[in-house]
């Protein structure tokens, strides 16, 4: 029996071919390879030696030969294919073993030149892993390391793998091609400025009981590359597991976070909208703050900080029905606090911020559609102002807060804020009066509970779209709100403000608006 091994992964190689050896395998190597091998002591046989050719063009060619491709793919079982190797003296080669040029490694360096990653793509390696895994029935194909323990298990056990193994086996090296040519496709293609194509790689993290709804079938995959502020990296410390819902919201949650950057900050979410979000002084008096915006909505409810949650937050937290807490850590003290509910689900998430706007996929029947994700939020300017009244030093923190909270509301949406926390939301209804009602009558029902009239209070009101009449000012108006922020744009803008001088409130125009759908 004979092996051809040609890795650039050489994790565990050496122990996997010893254990080849062992079995009486006799062991073909290339370059790097055979120098490690024989450096161990493992006695291989050159490819020069098989191919009666030497390697040449600096190694860019030396597999690619009918002695190596023919040993490989010839079938067993067809006496034809048989009597031509003899013909040709080519022995049949059983095990392949071979995974292929660091081209990631290669691009994700600094400065890397085209010409060091053209360096870096493999051909002779995927020709003999495809070659292989076409002949499965005949030939172990192992691209992963991961797979040696079982190879050679197999082999010391029955003399050779089962045909389930190789067939898993096979599909695993066609995977590890397709990734290959898939990264290599990308690259040149974004080198030659083509974009008509989208590969796109995802590996599975976790099955789902159901999707959306029970007779929904779901899974949830990982993007290959680690980002901040992912589920698919967090680290889950307590709870069951995570449900396609969870998932989804949990996400939501996360976005809004990100707003905030070290300010200490609180959200409580359902069905991906904000239900209280504040900033504070503290882990502590920001999640006072949201959770006291809305007590009822936040039952059942996810919670993100970009805290470390301590036990005085735990304890605040604990006796609430939360479905998920995520920080970016917990103290252990918070731990032995929240690991008593057994079905709250603790995730530790990765918040430092990298600076990379990677993209968002949203699927639709039949296509995908690709956008930026929405990561700039406009800082707030006095200058922005289009009313005759100025806003206040006050009040120009919260229409900060609520700018920041609102592009991540459904739309049409509108929030009401107060001392940096939301009073009233206002989510995906179909015109912005209806959210802007209410918002409006949230925060007039949270402030009655505190004994305040919402007509005094100077509560401020941020819209994620343009108002496209003086309707929503009007209204606003009737509440008592002090202060707007919107994007502007419409052609009836002037109504708008117009009916804010006469109000007597100052509203901000931003130049950007923040759609959710």
């Amino acid at each position: 029996m004979r092996a051809l091994v040609s890795v650039s992964d050489k994790t565990g190689l050496v122990d996997f071919v010893r254990g080849l050896v062992a079995l009486g395998w006799e062991i073909i190597a290339t370059g790097g390879t055979q120098k490690l091998l024989e450096k161990e002591g493992v006695r291989t046989i050159g490819i020069s030696e098989v191919t009666g050719f030497p390697e040449i063009l600096d190694g860019r060619v030396k597999t690619l030969h009918p002695k190596v491709h023919g040993g490989i793919l010839a079938r067993r079982e067809l006496p034809e294919h048989i009597a031509t190797l003899k013909e040709n003296a080519i022995e049949t080669i059983d095990l392949v073993c071979v995974n292929l040029y660091p081209f990631k490694q290669t691009i994700a360096k600094p400065g890397v030149t085209l010409e060091e990653a053209i360096e870096n793509i493999d051909i002779g390696g995927p020709s003999m892993v495809r070659s292989a895994a076409k002949n499965w029935r005949d030939v172990t194909i192992v691209c992963d390391p991961a797979d040696y323990a079982t190879v050679l298990e197999e082999l010391k056990a029955n003399g050779s793998t089962s045909q389930e193994t190789r067939l898993k086996l096979s599909a695993k090296a066609y995977t590890h091609t397709a990734e290959y040519d898939c990264m290599i496709a990308t690259y040149m293609r974004a080198q030659a400025g083509l974009n008509e194509k989208l590969f796109l790689e995802y590996d599975l993290k976790q099955g789902l009981r159901y999707g959306e709804n029970p007779h929904q079938e779901a899974k949830f995959y990982a993007a290959t590359e680690p980002a901040p502020f992912s589920l698919a990296g967090a680290v889950q410390l307590n709870g069951k597991e995570l449900s396609y819902n969870n998932i989804q919201d949990a996400n939501a949650a996360l976005s809004i976070v990100r707003e905030f950057g070290t300010t200490p900050f609180c959200v409580g979410l359902k069905h991906m909208n904000p239900c209280g979000a504040a900033i504070g002084r503290d882990v502590v008096d920001a999640w006072t703050k949201a959770y006291e915006a809305d007590k009822v909505s936040i039952f059942g409810g996810i919670v993100a900080t970009n805290c470390e949650v301590n036990a005085e937050a735990a304890a605040l937290m604990k006796p609430i029905f939360l479905e998920i807490i995520m920080a970016p850590s917990f103290t252990p003290e918070a731990l032995e606090i929240l690991c008593t509910k057994k079905n709250l689900r603790l995730l530790q998430v990765d918040m430092k911020e990298d600076g990379i706007v990677r993209k968002q996929y949203v699927s639709v029947t039949g296509g995908l559609l690709v956008q930026d994700q929405d990561l700039v939020t406009k800082a707030l300017e006095p200058s922005m102002c289009v009313t005759k009244v100025q806003p206040t030093e006050a009040q120009m923190t919260d229409l900060q807060f609520a700018w920041r909270i609102v592009k991540h509301i459904k739309s049409n949406a509108i929030v009401v804020v107060k001392d940096g926390a939301t009073l009233g939301v206002g989510a995906g209804q179909m015109n912005r009066v209806g959210s802007a009602r209410i918002a409006l009558e949230e925060a007039k029902a949270a402030l009655s509970e505190k004994g305040v009239d919402i007509r005094g209070a100077g509560v401020v009101l941020g819209s994620d779209g343009f108002f496209p009449f003086g309707d929503t000012v009007a209204l606003a108006a009737e509440y008592g709100v002090a202060a707007i922020v919107q994007p502007g744009g419409s052609v009836r803008d002037e109504e708008s403000v117009t009916e804010a001088d006469r109000r007597g409130i100052t509203m901000l125009f931003t130049g950007m608006r923040h759609f959710k759908h």
